[in-house]
């Protein structure tokens, strides 16, 4: 369930600070894009208040903001974890195993790819292809840290460099 005092006291900082993004582009629906990227980068996600106060400022409808939020996989309705797990999803890293990869990081951290762990500590998403098809199966952390060869029981190791 999504709390947020921003909503009711509309003078949270970070409201404000959404407020001055909104600002920006006031009045004109086509910076719509513009105002999610930063939106995100400023609260880490897009939850419903963002998206209908977004709306209001651009005088859009909030279905027009949750669609454009949808349509495109770099804008996220869910929180995302302090670390980034990506797993390749390939064809050489599917053919060497990631799907055991993804099965040890269901058990390990309780979650599937697509979701956050409860302490928000770790986010698991699959991908199509990290471009380190010699190093199947691997996984690449925060976006720029990768992992190769790895079998279900490197896992553990891995994820404890990021705790």
């Amino acid at each position: 369930m999504e709390t947020c005092v921003c909503v009711c006291n509309g003078e949270d900082e970070l409201t404000k600070q959404l407020d001055k993004v909104i600002d920006e582009y006031r009045g004109q629906p086509s910076g719509l894009i513009q105002v999610l990227t930063k939106a995100q980068n400023l609260v880490g996600y897009l939850p419903k208040w963002v998206q209908v106060r977004i709306a209001q400022g651009l005088g859009l409808s909030l279905q027009e903001v949750y669609g454009v939020c949808t349509f495109y996989a770099f804008f996220s309705l869910i929180p995302k974890g302090r670390h980034k797990v990506s797993v390749c999803a390939g064809t050489a890293c599917y053919v060497k195993g990631s799907q055991m990869i993804v099965k040890t990081l269901r058990e390990v951290l309780g979650v599937k790819p697509g979701q956050t762990t409860e302490d928000s500590r770790f986010t698991v998403e699959l991908v199509r292809c990290i471009g380190a098809c010699g190093l199947a199966p691997a996984v690449i952390m925060d976006g720029k840290d990768v992992h190769g060869r790895l079998t279900p029981e490197l896992i553990p190791a891995v994820l404890g460099e990021y705790k």
